[in-house]
């Protein structure tokens, strides 16, 4: 029933408070099982309701907008998850102390334009999870994005079990409507998020309300900051949907002793200085009659260029104005909410500070302010945060990112509606939570939290070890051999087979697993594992057979599981939706490699395919690390020139990837760039010569199982994004698809001023050129600049792939012609972008970027650089 009056929306006040008097009786179990199953629901869609937001209020990114809608249910459902909402909360007998939680009733949810689904998504799941029901009032530019937002949460919340009428929205949102909403006798509380009139009415509606105040953050940088990551860091933030975050930083207040060292990183970095002229041409667009100018918010610098009638780079990411006035004769000194940044000198810090406060008292009292200083410079820390009167104070923290919590510093907690305080005219000082009667200033400084280095506990390796290795089986009763039909037929299994019968094991061997293994083979291979009941489980093959093993294994220890929920990508694997509990308790898995290239035997990693749909699902949970790895080049002596071409080059693309990953460590560098000198080295013998040197095989197949442990770890990037989408649309062999796509993303990630860069707190600004060219470096291919030494290496990779008969161009691959292939572009381009291993990339795509690749590998597009004879010959001699 569609909304339009008040008659209407009376109508719709009753039946969702009938519906809340009926949630308010369920329990937390019934609770949680809504919130988590409406939390996917909204995950789950996303990217359709990003680009939903973005084509009909014209502002903003669509990639980003998926950024802050995944946000929204995962960060959101992993911070409340063991949440108690409902009953007793603590007791004290020994005090006769009680907490209890009650709901609060109806709320009414008002929704902003720069953020209508995500913030949708956050105060639907909030609700949920409190037993409360809410209404929201979208914003007229914005409603049918809202709306498909709630109604994502609600038909999944429903179909959960909880009440038809739990949320609501008001379908043609008008002042009158939205008024009435606020002020009706029913509604316990109002969640305000939007622009300042629409807070205050929310505040002066009578009925109790949380709300934000306007933001003008300013980012200070002192004398002994990290510049270089402080400049990453507020382009990071400055960039992100097209600056629409309230958070964003508005101005950068810089000392004088640096200044001139960050204008010219800035630069550096894409941004734009603008000189005199321009300076006054932008700022007769950033204000229309005294207030912010709704036709640049959200919008691309281009566009920005554009409304003020200059011309600037393609290039450039972000506007910078220098000024010197705060105050409202100086358009630069208000909230932007665009790619629009000002910038300040100050003499000393004391005056930075002065300038920061300044700008806060100015715009943005109560929202958040920025520093960038010495982590240990705690004077400045401590001036700092007592000087600005605001809710948050960030160190060395992009403040989009940093202040909606949860990203940069763990303890924050995630929200989508921050309050201000008294400052902001709030009533609430920190991220939107529970009922405060204090202003709380929460201090967050950025925080690296710990990594992992996670492989089997046990490998084996060297030629013939595979009885030898097989015999630590002693004592088990039951092993079950999941591998393919040609291994089987070729006779491969029989050495596997007598050294069970001799240690004493019953086995019995499934041998259906085809390329590319599908559900439908997984769940024929678990009925017949359910039936013998192992407790050992061994994988015998290449990467087909290994990932039907892992997911088996996982099926056969907790049948309980939901596949859908443990596909679902994560953008932090230890704060994912779904949990894959500890595998082990009723077999252990031992990962015996055929190939040399997946390296799955050593990693958390498996792929299988709906065969309904055609879509590949990467799975990773290291609970599906196999507990050994036995490593036999024996076993992969008279692998087919094929499968050693296309091995060789998944494993190198495994290593590149892993060494240039926003997650790479210490731990992983080593790894990846022996792996990638024993496979430049080693696989064009092995490909040519096969069991006939037998040491390029014993190097190629350690090669493999060694860049698997540093992806492992360190995970991977765009070319296997775009490698699994070639794969599962046009049906590429997965190692020929990253051969066609590698070189392209080596020089697309070789840039130091990437328009987007990954988020993640250990990587602090980019440096996957500097990476590429310590890899040439360690090939010993020479060249004087970082520039010069990625395209050698590019040049390095195709001679290699010419050496192992690699093609050069997707059309020559698949059978399909040209108008085809392009009119999958976009879909391809968009589940590429959405796949698990995109987010470790250190450049972060756009879809549009991923077309172009895809388009330049599909055309061949040759790489220019070629190796001098000289060096080749020294290569040659050093490797």
């Amino acid at each position: 029933m569609s909304i339009t009056n008040l008659e209407e929306l009376e109508a719709l006040i009753a039946r969702v408070k009938t519906a809340q008097q009926q949630y308010a009786e369920f329990t937390q179990s019934q609770v949680d099982h809504i919130f988590k199953q409406a939390a996917l629901a909204a995950n789950m869609a996303r990217i359709p309701l990003a680009k939903a937001a973005v084509a009909e209020t014209g502002m903003g990114v669509v990639e980003d907008k998926v950024i802050k809608n995944h946000f929204a249910s995962e960060s959101i459902y992993n911070k409340y998850k063991d949440e108690k909402t409902c009953g007793v909360l603590e007791e004290d007998k020994s005090f006769g102390m009680q907490k209890i939680a009650e709901p609060v009733g109806l709320l009414a949810g008002i929704v902003p334009t720069t953020n209508p689904t995500s913030t949708a998504i956050f105060k639907a799941l909030l609700a949920l999870k409190t037993r409360n029901g809410i209404i929201f009032s979208p914003h007229p530019r914005a409603k049918g994005c809202t709306i498909a937002a709630a109604k994502v949460v609600l038909d999944a919340a429903v179909a959960a079990g909880a009440p038809a009428d739990i949320i609501g929205w008001i379908d043609e949102p008008t002042v009158p409507l939205s008024q009435a909403l606020m002020q009706h006798r029913d509604i316990s509380l109002i969640l305000a998020t939007g622009g300042p009139g629409m807070v205050r009415a929310a505040y002066s509606s009578g009925n109790p309300s949380l709300g934000v105040g306007a933001g003008n953050t300013p980012a200070v940088i002192d004398a002994t900051a990290h510049l270089k990551m402080a400049v990453s860091s507020i382009l990071l933030s400055k960039t992100f949907d097209n600056g629409m975050i309230c958070a964003s930083e508005q101005s950068v207040v810089v000392e004088d002793a640096v200044y001139d060292t960050v204008r010219q990183e800035f630069a550096d970095r894409g941004a734009y200085l603008l000189n005199p002229e321009e300076l006054d041409k932008f700022r007769q667009i950033i204000l229309k009659d005294g207030h912010l100018n709704g036709a640049i918010v959200g919008q691309p610098v281009q566009k920005l260029a554009e409304l003020a009638g200059i011309t600037i780079p393609p290039t450039a990411r972000v506007i910078i104005g220098e000024v010197e006035t705060i105050g409202t004769e100086e358009p630069f000194a208000f909230e932007k909410l665009s790619p629009i940044l000002a910038m300040y000198r100050a003499k000393d810090f004391a005056e930075a500070v002065d300038k920061a406060q300044s700008l806060i008292s100015f715009g943005g009292r109560g929202h958040t302010a920025v520093l960038y200083t010495a982590p240990d410079n705690q004077a400045h820390i401590r001036q700092f945060e007592h000087k600005v009167e605001t809710a948050r104070v960030l160190i060395n923290t992009p403040a989009s990112q940093g202040a909606i919590g949860d990203l940069f510093n763990f303890r924050l907690d995630p929200s989508l509606t921050l309050g201000c305080g008294t400052w902001g005219g709030n009533s609430v000082s920190e991220n939107v939570g529970v009922q405060h009667v204090l202003n709380i200033k929460t201090i967050s400084e950025r925080r690296e939290n710990m990594l992992w280095f996670r492989v089997p506990p046990k490998v084996y390796f060297k030629y013939g070890c595979l009885p030898v290795a097989l015999r630590e089986l002693a004592g088990k009763q039951r092993a079950f051999i999941v591998t393919d039909k040609p291994l089987y037929d070729l006779g491969m299994t029989k050495g596997l087979e007598e050294v069970l019968e001799d240690v004493g094991l019953k086995y019995d061997i499934f041998y259906n697993v085809e390329p590319d293994p599908s559900l439908a083979t997984v769940q024929r291979g678990l009925a017949v594992m359910n039936t013998f009941n192992p407790d050992v489980i061994i994988a015998f093959g290449g990467g087909s057979p290994m990932d039907a093993a892992k997911v088996m294994w996982m099926m056969y220890e907790h049948p309980e599981i939901e596949f859908e929920g443990l596909s679902t990508r994560f953008m932090d694997i230890r704060k994912r939706v779904y949990d894959l509990p500890e595998l082990g308790q009723k077999a252990m898995m031992v990962a015996i490699p055929t190939t040399s290239g997946t390296g799955s035997e050593v990693t958390p990693f498996a792929v299988v395919t709906d065969e309904r749909t055609g879509i590949k699902y990467p799975l990773a949970d290291y609970s599906l690390t196999p507990n050994m790895a036995i490593v036999d080049p024996e076993l992969v002596l008279n692998l087919p020139k094929g499968l050693t071409a296309y091995g060789g080059i998944d494993a190198l693309t495994h290593a590149l990837e892993s060494y240039v990953s926003v997650y790479a460590s210490e731990y992983t560098n080593g790894l990846a760039l022996e792996a990638i000198r024993l496979l430049m080295k080693y696989l064009p013998s092995a490909y040519e010569n096969g069991a006939n040197d037998p040491k390029a095989r014993e190097k190629v197949h350690y090669a493999a199982t060694m860049a698997g442990m540093a992806f492992a770890n360190a995970f991977l990037g765009i070319c296997h994004s775009m490698a699994h989408q070639l794969g599962a649309t046009f049906h590429v062999p997965h190692g020929l698809a990253n051969a066609l796509m590698i070189s392209h993303v080596i020089r697309y990630n070789a840039t130091d001023v990437p328009f987007k860069q990954a988020i993640f707190p250990q990587y602090k600004y980019p440096n996957a050129k500097w990476r590429y060219a310590r890899i040439a470096d360690h090939l010993h291919l020479g060249g004087s600049t970082d520039e010069e030494k990625v395209e050698l290496l590019i040049a390095a990779i195709e001679d290699l792939k010419r050496k192992v008969n690699i093609p050069t161009a997707i059309r020559e691959v698949i059978n399909e012609d040209e108008h085809t292939f392009f009119a999958h572009l976009e879909g391809i381009a968009d589940q590429a972008f959405d796949d698990q291993c995109t987010p470790a990339n250190p450049r972060y795509p756009l879809i549009s970027d991923l077309k172009d690749l895809y388009t330049a590998a599909y055309r061949g597009i040759q790489v220019e650089a070629t190796i001098p004879q000289p060096v080749a010959q020294e290569v040659e001699a050093t490797l």
